[in-house]
């Protein structure tokens, strides 16, 4: 089970050996390297570690010293082992940080494990999350002489048990105020246009997701609006921008906003500070005046009946 990953500490030196390795991936920044590495080392490394820990301070978990990601993904794990019993090892990993995915191939082969479902945690397709995750996946492999068979889980932004656990959530998220918001924001992490531009599929998943999302719910034409956030740099990326978009609403009269990150399968500092502090504050600061953070299916159980699914679809003829 992989998930993006996490530093080991809210710090400068964590975030900076966090984000070396993260902005060192070529599937993330498609930038040679004999340009990009010294914008890497010099002032990104130097100027970001320092805002991106102060972000991580600010949602840390202080009773476990932790991430909130590095708590739920093993959650996720620890439930889906009592779902499978016994019959099925599992492990769960980070593409950057630890638990490493080579830490948690070598696990599995040390169990005796010669088949091995490596399963991303991300319901859209995105070259820079889960091709990444599944280069590393077999980059490990290359090392080994006696390889396990190995199998990969694709996309499920458009299997009906996500997009039914996705609208249970704002259902229930829902039925918990005394207010109705005037929109639904469906919040993405972006990708550069230039990505989408070369083919990569995953706003066209994000909005599939919307799409699916809206039918499921039966809501009128424009209660729910997507948007993407998370872009770095001057560089053009998929839009609406959602700090942008949470600006002008409130700008034009939206008073009552609620909020969910669908590409994410865990909450992380991308939902829990981008999007439930920093965006709040946009939404409130410009006129609005209620505002609501959706959380993500987590290790709840219906987040946990859909990676299940996935998991045994992608294993039949195995078990």
């Amino acid at each position: 089970m992989i998930s993006l990953g996490t530093p080991d500490a809210p710090t400068y030196g964590a975030l900076r050996k966090y984000l070396a390795e993260f902005l060192s991936d070529p599937r993330v920044i498609e930038v040679p390297k004999l340009i990009w590495l010294p914008i890497l080392y010099g002032p990104l490394l130097t100027f970001r570690p320092g805002k991106s820990a102060k972000a991580y301070a600010k949602i840390w978990n202080r009773d476990k010293d932790e991430s909130p990601l590095r708590t739920i993904s093993r959650a996720q794990a620890e439930k889906m082992r009592e779902r499978f019993g016994g019959d099925t090892e599992i492990e769960w990993a980070f593409r950057y940080g630890s638990p490493s995915i080579e830490d948690g191939l070598k696990a599995l082969k040390e169990k005796g494990c010669d088949r091995i479902l490596a399963f991303a945690l991300y319901p859209q397709y995105s070259a820079t999350t889960v091709a990444s995750s599944y280069d590393k996946v077999f980059e490990i492999l290359g090392k080994m002489r006696w390889q396990p068979a190995i199998r990969t889980t694709p996309a499920y932004c458009d299997q009906p048990i996500f997009i039914d656990a996705l609208a249970a959530s704002v259902s229930d998220g829902l039925n918990s105020l005394d207010w109705e918001p005037d929109h639904i924001l469906a919040s993405y992490h972006s990708i550069p246009k230039a990505y989408f531009d070369k083919g990569d599929p995953y706003p066209c998943h994000c909005w599939k997701t919307s799409r699916l999302l809206t039918e499921k719910l039966a809501l009128p034409e424009g209660k729910l609006i997507s948007s993407f956030q998370s872009r770095v740099g001057p560089t053009e990326w998929v839009g609406p921008y959602s700090d942008r978009t949470v600006e002008s609403l409130a700008q034009n009269g939206v008073k009552k906003l609620a909020v969910l990150a669908p590409a994410f399968s865990a909450d992380c500092v991308e939902t829990l500070e981008e999007i439930n502090l920093e965006l709040r504050e946009t939404f409130l600061e410009n006129g609005g005046t209620h505002f609501h953070y959706i959380p993500c299916l987590n290790e709840s159980t219906m987040g946990m009946d859909v990676l299940e699914a996935v998991a045994r679809n992608e294993l039949q003829g195995w078990l």
